[in-house]
């Protein structure tokens, strides 16, 4: 991802902040269209047919009840047929797709105005948005029913390998090649690393301590985002996953032998490689060993 830095040469401020807005409006649409994945892929439903409705009375939802974001407000969160309330995690998903869409294109494009040098890197930003969508639907879906879709751990993978061979500049190759065989290396040590994990946790609990779509999971982001995203992401969910959990624990909602999905943390500690990991990595290590003078 810090390979990629790039607009169109000479683009006004004006028209760039015009674009992020597009991009907020996109990624909100998208948002509206994982709450559906959301909901139906854990029951084994089509995502497309037949159209929106309601959960409550099963009444087609009309396109102007439809609007992401607009429409939860306007309804004051109530169907307009039947009334029934409509979950908050409805235009929760849409803004947080929202505003993840627009973190990865200004991540991708810093600045108004700079060189054309690697435009055609601008053609990954959108696999970088399908890597959000689909950890956002592995999180939604694991928080309940704690389970992670084949489609988006092995599905993953797959488009990581193949991704990452058309577009080897995201894992910074010069080739095919290199591309293919980095993303190879990030899926082999996401799977190897989390499945020697479970099966130590299994010796060592005597009863499952990772799921295998954790394991798959961590596959995914590997081949996405290569073998270093692999190692933060790891300890990075840990530590999240250890807070949240003591936490919930101290609050008495958890207790010590409870199962806690542990995909999210996996899924939130890979944005933030996404977005920012690199520069964090960077600063400890500046703190870890500072440059002598």
């Amino acid at each position: 991802m810090t390979t990629i830095c790039t607009a169109i040469d000479g683009l006004s401020t004006g028209m760039y902040l015009y674009l992020t807005a597009l991009v907020f409006c996109f990624g909100a649409c998208m948002g509206s269209f994982l709450n559906v994945c959301i909901y139906r892929i854990p029951r084994e439903e089509s995502v497309i047919s037949p159209g929106s409705h309601c959960p409550h009375c099963n009444q087609p939802i009309h396109w102007y009840d439809n609007i992401p974001l607009v429409s939860f407000i306007a309804l004051r969160a109530r169907c307009r047929n039947c009334k029934g309330s409509i979950s908050p995690r409805y235009v929760i998903v849409e803004t947080l797709i929202a505003v993840l869409f627009v973190l990865v294109w200004l991540k991708a494009s810093p600045a108004p105005i700079m060189s054309m040098t690697h435009i055609c890197a601008l053609a990954v930003i959108p696999i970088f948005w399908l890597a959000v969508f689909g950890l956002a639907l592995g999180t939604f879906v694991d928080l309940e029913h704690m389970i992670i879709p084949d489609r988006v751990s092995l599905g993953g993978i797959v488009l990581g390998l193949t991704f990452s061979t058309l577009f080897p500049v995201l894992h910074g190759q010069p080739d095919a090649y290199g591309g293919f065989i980095s993303s190879l290396l990030g899926a082999s040590l996401g799977v190897g690393l989390l499945w020697g994990i479970a099966i130590f946790g299994k010796m060592l609990f005597k009863k499952d301590a990772m799921g295998m779509g954790d394991v798959k999971l961590m596959g995914a982001i590997g081949a996405f985002l290569g073998w270093p995203s692999v190692i933060f992401t790891l300890m990075a969910s840990s530590f999240l996953g250890a807070i949240v959990g003591v936490s919930m624990i101290a609050a008495g909602k958890k207790e010590m032998q409870s199962r806690i999905p542990f995909g999210p943390y996996i899924a939130g500690a890979a944005l933030i490689w996404m977005l920012w990991g690199p520069t964090l990595l960077y600063a400890y290590l500046n703190w870890l060993m500072p440059p002598v003078n």
